[in-house]
Order: C-alpha cells, then structure tokens, then sequence
C-alpha cells in the first residue's frame, strides 16, 4: 500500500516550474563522506531526468553518524501552484511505514507484554484465516513477513480508495480469503495481516495502533510533524498535494493532475502504510534506527537486541527486482524480508531499505549501518523514479563507488515500462463495432445480468439495468461506481466514474439453463497495481 505498497509496480508532462526549497537544517561535514557538493544540481536533475514524467516536487533527509546533515524540500506541493516544499512538508510514506508498525510490537515485546513467537489465535481472540493449520500457526512474526499462504495483495480490495470497511471488520473478513499458496511456502507481499498487528497491538495493549504510535513513537523521538493517517490531520498541516496521470491508455500515462489527498488510506489499512512524514521527522527516525535504538542523547526507545530482530531476515525474496537489463547493477545477490524493512546487498554492501507507494505519491527509506548512513526520499506524485534515482547516485558517493548515469537508467526503465504496457493493451479485447457481427454479442438481455453478487471475502457487488445499459456498485467503496460496457460475448468492463480505480473486466459465466452461475473479474490494464485484486474474486448471484 503497499506497495500500501513496498517495492512493487513503479510505474507523469508539462515542466515543473521549479521553485527549489531552500530549508535546510543542517549541513555540516560528519566524519567520513560528506553530502555531495552539487546536491541540489543532482536534484533537479533527477527530477527532470524524463521528458515526460516527472514529480512537482520532492523531499530528502541525510543522516551521516548520527547527525542530520538534509533535511530539505525542493519543488512545489501542487503541480501549477506557488507553494514550496520545505523540511517539514507532509508526504505518505507508504508501505514505509511498515516498520513503525514492526517497531510497535517491539516495544511490546521488550515490555514482556508479547513474544515473536506467539501465537496470534492465543493472543487476539477470534482470530482466524482460512486455512485451519495456518490458523492454529501464525506467529506474531508471520504477521509481518508475508510467508502466510495469501497472494500477492490479497484482500486490498477490501480497503482500497474510500472504503468503509473498519480494522476489526477487516480482521474477520480474513477467513474467506483462500491462500494461494501452502503456509511459510514462499514469499507474497500483502497488507493485510499488518492490519491484523495494529489490531493485536490494541488488543495487548489497550491503546490504538495509532495512539501508540504517536504516543509511543512520534512523542519520544519529537516527530511533531508526522501524522498517523492521511484525513484530517493532514489535511490541517503543511502537507504536499498527491498527482498521478490518469487520462491516458494506462495509469501513468497522461496529464499529471491532483489527486484526493486522502489516498488510498482507510483507517482500517493504517498500519501497512498510512503514516504521513516530513524530511525533518523522517530524519529523526532515520537516527533511532541507525541507533539501534537509542534517541539523540543517548534515552533507549527500544533494545539493540529488537533492532537485530527488525533487522534479520526471515524470507527470501526472490522476486525482489524487475527484469530491467538497464537496473542490473541494482540488482542484490540475495535480497530478503526482515520485520518490516527489506535486507539486501548493492554492490557489496549489506543495505536495509523499504520502498513506499500509495496513489499520487512515492517514497523510499534506506539504512546503510557500516557506514552509519541513512536516506529517505519522497516525492508527491506517482512519478517515482526521481527516488531511487538519487538513492543510488548517493549510494554510489558514500560507498566511493563508481559512479553509474542512474537518472539515464531509470529513464529508461520508465519507458520500457511504458512500452511493455502498452504493447499488453494491444491484445486486450476492444467492443465490436456497430454491426459487426459474428456472434460477439452478449448471450442475454442486459436486464438478465443485472442483480446482487456476492463474494464471500468482499461482499457485495451490486449491477443494476436502467435506460438500456448497465451500472455497478461495490458495496465497500461508494466511489467504485460506474457503467458496465459490454465488450464481446459474456465479457464487459467497468468505466468507473473515479479514474482513479483501475476498471476491470467482468466475464459471466451461464448454467445451461441460461441462468448466471457466476462472475469472474480481471484488471484491464496490464500495469494495474497489485492492490486491485480482482481476480481473487468469485461473484455468485444472490438468489431470492
């Protein structure tokens, strides 16, 4: 969310009138490297690497042996507008966040109050997932390393966009969702079962998973900026406005224009990816981890003995990285999940990292502990390859690396990117022309499809027959709501009125008798993020 996001799916026009924030709260030379000399040069070229896509603005934080040494903004929180970025501007941090929540159960865990290896069934009453032995397994640890059986993104659907679905509510609907593989099998990266911690976290210990991290986390390390979700509270703060290109063939492509500041961040999803952070407070965080726990000063947060916990692989992620000759050198000999933070090796180098993602913006947070070195980078629009960009040009300068044209490289990646998708568009299925022919029509009057769906997991979907056309409503978000084109046979597609959810095909299949037995859904854009899990649904009629 990730990815709520993590390090999936990077998939954007005009020339950012470029207003570079000048706030800086420290720029002295820590032992070792310094920043390098032409940082805001490197910046802005990064920034404008790609003709086409490229981010209003973006925020960065340098720690160096302990101390901040950026803590900046450059570029403007809304694309056409005046407004600066500065240190303290908000921006979703994503599946970033993911570590604040393994950092909440740590705090538990050194309190006594609970153990990794835990079970979840004994320690949140009513627990369940679908799978019995699954069920009666799951450690506290399995919460957060996704090796629990569910696919990729499984039940993102549940509390994507505005969903109205609530944390506990969530929990429960679990045990409808069949695991695509066997339990501890493979790595799959979900969002769920971080919902699942949040709500063990309040159930241990009294207090809501946000609560406890503002009170537990936020408080003691100063972060006076960040917030705990993505409505109100940040909405009332100096907050960066989130973009994404959404009127061209596939999202990604088209007219960079705002999104709802909301993002994809219901209350129920929050502890998988809906903290919101400044460059001044993510550079704080950045501190207490390269700390190993300790806040400036010397105050303990957390042990050092939870830090390596955090910090030790679980899983291997063998699927860690893109088939992007030009990214090669990027690529990790091994790369695995830890608690919340992905470990891995560039060039020699042990790093710890996690990416973020949330519609209408990016952001990425790297710890290098030989070099005590950490960075966090964001940037407020889906335009994400600025990120990671920078990431390795500074990788590069504090390793004494080679350097390597990582703007051209990520130029190019977003392209190929863009070419493969809309290479996959060509094969998708368009409607018939009028007249055409051929038996492509659909096999029963429109009035026929319409009616109640369920799916046990979601709920229900709801298609309804009026001036000759189709309309469908999910019930747990109002906003996914729209016209049901028919494209060829039994086969339509969505045209939701909020272009920013992906449309889906939706394929009926017929008894003999020509009644719907059900209905199967596909995303129709090759490049749809992993959190329209479609697929994973199963639609039967609700008879009366």
């Amino acid at each position: 969310m990730g990815n709520v996001r993590g390090n999936r799916n990077n998939s954007g026009q005009t020339p950012i009138r470029a207003i570079w924030g000048l706030s800086l709260i420290i720029l002295c030379g820590a032992a070792g490297a310094e920043p390098p000399a032409d940082l805001d040069a490197r910046v802005q070229r990064a920034m404008q690497a790609h003709a086409t896509y490229r981010p209003p603005g973006l925020a960065l934080a340098i720690v160096e042996d302990g101390k901040v040494t950026v803590a900046k903004g450059y570029g403007l929180k809304t694309t056409g507008q005046k407004a600066a970025i500065d240190e303290h501007t908000l921006f979703p941090m994503g599946s970033c966040g993911k570590a604040f929540t393994a950092l909440t159960l740590a705090l538990l865990v050194d309190e006594g109050k609970l153990a990794w290896e835990d079970k979840v069934v004994d320690k949140l009453p009513g627990f369940r997932l679908y799978d019995p032995y699954a069920t009666a397994e799951l450690t506290v640890r399995d919460l957060l390393v996704h090796r629990s059986g569910l696919g990729t993104g499984a039940g993102d659907l549940l509390v994507i966009g505005d969903s109205t679905i609530s944390r506990r509510e969530l929990v429960h609907q679990l045990r409808y969702i069949k695991p695509a593989y066997g339990f501890r099998e493979r790595f799959a990266y979900d969002n769920v079962l971080y919902a699942v911690a949040g709500q063990l976290v309040e159930q241990v210990s009294g207090m809501s998973w946000e609560a406890f991290v503002e009170k537990r986390i936020f408080a003691p390390l100063g972060m006076k900026d960040s917030a705990v979700n993505s409505g109100v509270a940040v909405k009332r703060r100096n907050h960066a406005s989130l973009h994404a290109r959404l009127d061209g063939p596939l999202r990604g492509l088209g007219t960079l224009t705002t999104i709802d500041a909301k993002g994809e961040d219901s209350i129920a999803i929050g502890p998988a990816g809906s903290i919101w952070s400044s460059a001044a407070d993510i550079a704080k965080w950045l501190q207490v981890q390269l700390g190993r726990g300790k806040i400036a000063g010397g105050k303990p947060l957390f042990t050092e003995r939870q830090s390596t916990e955090m910090w030790t692989p679980v899983v291997i992620d063998d699927d860690a990285y893109a088939a992007f000759p030009m990214l090669d050198p990027r690529k990790p000999v091994l790369s695995g999940y830890a608690l919340g933070w992905t470990v891995e090796d560039y060039r020699g180098h042990k790093v710890i990292q996690h990416a973020g993602f949330v519609f209408g913006g990016k952001a990425v947070v790297v710890l290098v502990p030989e070099k005590n070195l950490g960075l966090a980078l964001m940037v407020n629009s889906e335009d994400g390859a600025p990120r990671w960009s920078l990431v390795y040009q500074l990788l590069d300068h504090y390793l004494g690396l080679p350097p390597i044209d990582w703007d051209e490289r990520y130029r190019d990646a977003v392209d190929m990117i863009a070419n493969r998708g809309l290479e996959a568009l060509k094969s998708l299925p368009a409607a018939p022309a009028p007249g055409a022919g051929g038996g492509a029509g659909p096999s029963l009057p429109l009035a026929r499809y319409a009616g109640v769906y369920r799916d046990p997991w979601y709920g229900t979907v709801t298609i309804t027959e009026a001036k000759g056309g189709l309309r469908v409503q999910f019930q747990r978000q109002p906003s996914m709501r729209g016209a049901l084109e028919h494209v060829q046979h039994d086969t339509f597609r969505t045209r939701f009125e909020n272009r920013n959810v992906e449309d889906a095909y939706v394929t009926f299949a017929l008894e003999p008798d020509g009644s719907i037995r059900e209905a199967r859904l596909k995303a129709v854009s090759p490049l749809a993020d992993f959190s329209f899990d479609y697929q994973d649904l199963l639609l039967t009629p609700v008879r009366n």
